[in-house]
């Protein structure tokens, strides 16, 4: 595809053709005075009548060639249905009249704000998921030449954006460095903000920031994903909590041996290794007993 990238066009100042305008005005506006008061005279007031016509129509004409450029705003100038130029400076401006189309684009940046898109996860889980999209246009001609309707064409592209990036990661998981939607919201915008600035870069636009800003399990199985949820992380937690207490386990018997407390066979090592991962591990409080001794008999 043939892309059309932006030139600066050439214009005059406006303010330095307007008086050779207005001029040309006034005097077709004497020359219809002149031919009424030689109205009597068959030769004179025809020549005059047609000298002000001819004058009125030429500064008609060069009047149609002034423009006004807003501040982030571009004109984009077509000649006889060629691109010649855009004007981005802000100002007056004049520029050859039979330059018949002018099209305004702004360079302001603006926001599109998704709908809450319901699309599945990496894992399958149907979630809705929303966004929004700070963008703006850097190329007026690829907007207005390579795209039908920029607007359009960045709404579509960056709810099919949001679309790509929930399919692509799952909306959480507890296992250590594996990105998912919920848990990396900073990652999750930068992936975002690439994947929508490949999308929008034929039509010139450049994405400034883009961030999640809905996302949550479809109502049909919220609830059923809510108590799986709470179960992956009870199980998360009891792994860590174990992995833990058998850190303080180990530690526990080697500062006993290294310190020569008290000399314990295997048989009682593996029942102090129980105590002590019964009352690390255990949920509610655990009610010491006190040992004095062992009877033998």
């Amino acid at each position: 595809m043939n892309q059309i990238r932006e030139i600066q066009s050439w214009s005059l100042n406006g303010f330095f053709v307007l008086p050779a305008i207005a001029l040309g005005f006034l005097y077709s506006g004497f020359s219809f005075l002149q031919s009424i008061s030689f109205a009597n005279n068959e030769i004179v007031k025809p020549f005059l009548f047609g000298i002000g016509v001819t004058i009125f129509l030429l500064a008609f004409a060069l009047s149609t060639g002034l423009f006004i450029v807003q501040p982030n705003q571009a004109q984009v100038l077509i000649l006889l249905g060629n691109y010649i130029g855009s004007v981005r400076k802000p100002g007056f401006y004049w520029t050859l009249p039979w330059i018949v189309e002018r099209k305004k684009v702004s360079l302001r940046v603006r926001n599109f704000n998704s709908d809450y898109i319901k699309v599945n996860d990496a894992q399958g889980s149907p979630i809705e998921i929303g966004a929004v999209i700070v963008w703006r246009v850097v190329d007026s001609a690829k907007a207005v030449f390579d795209v039908e309707d920029f607007q359009k064409f960045v709404a579509i592209q960056s709810e099919t954006a949001i679309r790509a990036l929930a399919n692509r990661y799952p909306y959480d998981i507890y296992e250590e460095d594996v990105i998912s939607l919920r848990s990396n919201p900073d990652d999750m915008a930068n992936a975002l903000k690439i994947e929508t600035q490949q999308r929008l870069e034929v039509a010139g636009v450049e994405v400034i920031d883009a961030r999640l800003t809905h996302l949550a399990y479809a109502p049909e199985i919220a609830q059923a994903m809510l108590r799986r949820q709470q179960a992956a992380a009870v199980i998360a937690a009891k792994e860590r909590i174990v992995e833990g207490a058998m850190g303080m386990v180990e530690m526990a018997l080697i500062r006993l041996s290294e310190k020569q407390v008290v000399e314990l066979d295997e048989e009682r090592k593996a029942a102090m290794v129980n105590n002590l991962l019964v009352a690390i591990v255990s949920e509610g409080a655990t009610q010491p007993i006190i040992n004095t001794g062992t009877l033998y008999t």
